[in-house]
């Protein structure tokens, strides 16, 4: 299919590159389909499902998120033993106020 470009004007051009990259991402979507159905089927023929290979979700070969689970706390208010900190993040209140009354961080250590 062979269009002439200098007969086209900026409207019918703009149309034009629109409807080519609209086919051009329905393309691609129909190639990743069709790959994605070939490494599925090569898995299932050597006897693994895909969760064997790639883990419990689809982040990639090998890559494990890193859980966020709670620090042990390093500090404790000595005005209110309930209050603590990990020594991660922003530093609270009653530790910077308490480092402002002349407490070393030491004192305020568990």
């Amino acid at each position: 299919m062979a269009v002439d470009l200098k007969n086209l004007n900026h409207t019918q051009l703009t149309d034009l590159i629109s409807k080519a990259q609209a086919r051009q991402s329905e393309l691609h979507k129909e190639k990743v389909g069709k790959l994605r159905e070939k490494v599925l089927a090569l898995i299932k023929a050597e006897g693994y499902a895909f969760e064997d290979i790639f883990g419990g979700g689809v982040r990639g070969a090998g890559v494990k998120r890193r859980g966020t689970g709670t620090v042990a706390p390093k500090y404790r208010n000595p005005a209110d033993p309930e209050q603590t900190w990990s020594g991660r993040g922003k530093r609270p209140r009653w530790f910077n106020d308490a480092l402002k009354a002349g407490k070393k961080e030491k004192d305020l250590a568990i």
